[in-house]
């Protein structure tokens, strides 16, 4: 209902390239290798009403082939947005990038439940509660701790998940969930119960899949 709501979300009902999706059949691709080159630290974190994000200072780099850009901030999903082969995931976080030309890039990371990760556990017990301003993030969230040791990745052109619904994403999904404890994934829920949106039609793109 948000192009009913507000005008300027229109593209959220009309367009034809809208994320989330299921990711299903895919095309086998030579995709440049991410080269993910994040500070070990974040700067601010906050819950903003429709999730908790941490926000990054500026010199987190992802390089995708000849272009460069920079991580802006990193937020969670619950349950997951995308889903593969029609399964959903416990959760997911989004690390949002932009180019100079303010183009994004979204490295997606699918999250399950299992043995703790250290990084997601300290959001977890640092997380603003209640919607707020932003306030200074934990120093040991450090964002590379939330990614997989592998880096294959599922590349699709799709939109942001949340008004304005803008088509302005390349989406690289990883194709290797993390673990996290079921009792950390159980803390966000009470402060976030669903924020995922539903997936999208395909229509007639394709998902490529790197080798």
């Amino acid at each position: 209902k948000w192009a009913d709501a507000d005008a300027a979300n229109r593209v959220c009902a009309i367009g034809n390239q809208q994320s989330p999706i299921d990711i299903g059949d895919t095309v086998k691709a030579q995709l440049p290798p991410l080269k993910i080159i994040w500070d070990k630290h974040t700067d601010t974190i906050v819950n903003d009403g429709h999730t908790i994000q941490v926000n990054i200072a500026e010199s987190s780099i992802l390089s995708l082939g000849d272009t460069y850009y920079r991580l802006l901030q990193f937020h969670f999903h619950h349950p997951s947005e995308h889903s593969i082969g029609g399964k959903r995931f416990a959760m997911e976080v989004h690390f949002v990038h932009a180019n100079a030309a303010n183009a994004l890039a979204v490295v997606g990371v699918l999250m399950i439940g299992g043995k703790a990760n250290a990084v997601f556990s300290k959001v977890v017990s640092t997380m603003p509660g209640q919607e707020g301003p932003p306030v200074k993030a934990d120093p040991a969230i450090d964002p590379a701790g939330l990614l997989p040791v592998k880096r294959a990745y599922y590349r699709y052109s799709g939109s942001l998940t949340t008004p304005p619904c803008s088509e302005t994403v390349d989406w690289l999904v990883l194709a290797d969930p993390i673990t996290v404890a079921d009792d950390d994934v159980a803390r966000f829920a009470k402060v976030f119960p669903m924020n995922a949106r539903p997936v999208q039609k395909l229509n007639r793109r394709f998902v490529l899949q790197s080798a």
